[in-house]
C-alpha cells in the first residue's frame, strides 16, 4: 500500500509498520528530529529502521551550504554525524549501528565553482568529511521485527 503523505506527519496509525526504509531523504528535511519521533511513533515495538543518508564531520564553508548544487546533491543540508546519531539516540532507539559508511569526495572542479582557491585550500586541511552511511535502530519491545542489523549488509 502506498500513501502520500509529509514525513514529518506520516498519515499512518501508531504501531503499524514493522520495518522503515529510506535513502537519502532525511538530509533533505529541516526537522530531522520531528522525522525521527513520526518513525518511532509509526513503527510496532520490535521494528527497525534502515535509512541511508548524508552527514558531515568538520563544517561546510557557507559558499557550499549555500549553493543550490550541494542542495540538491544532498550535501547541504545534511547533518553532522554526531548529532545525527544522538537524534536517533533521544527519540528512543535502541541497537543504533551502522552498517554502512563511505566517504564521498567533491571533485575540485565542482568545489572551485563555489570556493577561492584559499577557501579550497582551508577545506581540504580541516579534514572536513562528507559521509554517506547506512544506519540501523529498533523500537525497544517485543522482537517482532523480521531481520537484525546485520541482516542488509
Amino acid at each position: 500500500e502506498f500513501r502520500q503523505g509529509d514525513i514529518e506527519q506520516m498519515p499512518v496509525s501508531d504501531n503499524v509498520a514493522d520495518v522503515i526504509v529510506s535513502n537519502c531523504v532525511l538530509n533533505l528535511v529541516p526537522n530531522k528530529d520531528g522525522v525521527f519521533s513520526e518513525i518511532f511513533r509509526v513503527l510496532k515495538p520490535g521494528g527497525h529502521f534502515s535509512i541511508s543518508d548524508v552527514v558531515l564531520t568538520g563544517n561546510l564553508p557557507a559558499s557550499l551550504k549555500e549553493a543550490a548544487e550541494m542542495y540538491a546533491g544532498c550535501v547541504s543540508g545534511a547533518s553532522q554525524k554526531e548529532v545525527y546519531l544522538e537524534l536517533i539516540a533521544q527519540n528512543g532507539f535502541q541497537n543504533i549501528t551502522i552498517q554502512k559508511e563511505k566517504a564521498i569526495i567533491i571533485p575540485d572542479d565542482i568545489l572551485e565553482k563555489y570556493l577561492t582557491p584559499e577557501e579550497l585550500a582551508g577545506f581540504k586541511s580541516q579534514q572536513a568529511g562528507i559521509f554517506s552511511i547506512t544506519v540501523y535502530a529498533e523500537k525497544p519491545g517485543a522482537a517482532t521485527a523480521c531481520c537484525g542489523p546485520d541482516c542488509c549488509s
